[in-house]
């Protein structure tokens, strides 16, 4: 499998630190859902804290992962969801300890909630392995 990182010079750079697309030759596809900060037992993980909550929701992620032969190298799309704008600077601390760049295509949105009012941030992602 590889991966490709896409940034033609007739495409504006990110305003970010990802990369603007990927492809991906060989490999099976695996779909995470959006993953929040609860842990195994549903129990919320850092009420108020976004790092708290980003570091449980990248441990779900690296889980869910592992589950499917996957580990953070293999991920090649991710969507984040958080509910405070000023969130995403303390995000990016957080995941810069789960992933390297490049990073992969990122979404991030600003939305006015999420399903659980203590949910500050969730993540889905792309992967693809051998």
């Amino acid at each position: 499998m590889e991966m490709i990182y896409l940034q033609p010079a007739n495409v504006p750079r990110p305003a970010g630190d990802y990369s603007q697309g990927v492809k991906v030759k060989g490999g099976t596809l695996v779909v995470i859902a959006g993953q929040v900060a609860s842990d195994v037992q549903g129990n919320l993980v850092g009420k108020g804290d976004i790092r708290a909550q980003t570091r449980q929701v990248f441990e779900n992620l690296r889980n869910m992962l592992a589950s499917s032969g996957a580990s953070f190298k293999d991920v090649m799309k991710l969507g984040i969801f958080l509910k405070n704008p000023e969130d995403f600077p303390a995000f990016r601390e957080v995941r810069a300890q789960y992933l390297t760049p490049p990073f992969p295509p990122t979404t991030t949105l600003v939305v006015k909630s999420l399903a659980r009012e203590e949910w500050l941030v969730e993540v889905e992602a792309m992967a693809v392995v051998d």
